[in-house]
C-alpha cells in the first residue's frame, strides 16, 4: 500500500477575502444605480400624475377667467404633496397657453439622490400635460364656449 501525502496550498488562503474585497464596490454600485433609477422612475410618475391633474382644472376652466393658472398650479402642487413629497423634492407647476384655447401644465422636480459619492449630481424630473380646453355648448346648436 502507497500512501500518497497530499500538500496543502498555503500560499492561496486568504484569496477569497481579497476576491470580495475586490468586487463588493461594484455590486454595490449596481445595486444603488439600480435603486436609483427605480427612485428617478417614480418621482417621473410623480410628476407626471401631478401634470395631468392640474391640466384638467386648468382645461376645465371657462375662457373669460385668468384664475385656472393659480387654480392648476394649486391642484398639480397639492398632487405631489399628497402622491410623494420625498420622492419629488423641490417640485414646482408652471402653465402656459400655446393657443388662445389650449392649455398646459408642467411639473419639474427632483427624485432623490441615493448615489451618496456623487453630490452634484442630480435627476431633474419633467412632466408636461395638457390639451384644448373644454368647451360646452347648449343643446339648442348656438352659442360660444362658455
Amino acid at each position: 500500500m502507497v500512501v500518497v501525502k497530499v500538500r496543502e496550498r498555503h500560499g492561496e488562503r486568504g484569496v477569497t477575502a481579497v476576491e470580495l474585497a475586490l468586487l463588493m464596490p461594484v455590486i454595490l454600485a449596481a445595486a444603488l444605480l439600480i435603486v436609483q433609477v427605480a427612485l428617478w422612475f417614480h418621482g417621473r410618475q410623480v410628476a407626471e400624475a401631478a401634470a395631468r391633474e392640474g391640466a384638467r382644472v386648468a382645461r376645465a376652466a371657462p375662457f373669460d377667467t385668468d384664475a385656472w393658472q393659480a387654480a392648476a398650479t394649486g391642484k398639480a402642487t397639492d398632487i405631489v404633496q399628497a402622491i410623494g413629497p420625498r420622492l419629488l423634492r423641490e417640485a414646482t407647476a408652471t402653465t402656459s397657453e400655446k393657443e388662445p384655447d389650449e392649455r398646459f401644465v408642467t411639473v419639474t422636480g427632483s427624485a432623490v439622490q441615493v448615489i451618496p459619492l456623487l453630490p452634484d449630481l442630480t435627476f431633474t424630473v419633467t412632466a408636461t400635460a395638457g390639451g384644448p380646453v373644454e368647451c360646452f355648448r347648449p343643446d339648442n346648436g348656438g352659442g360660444d364656449c362658455e
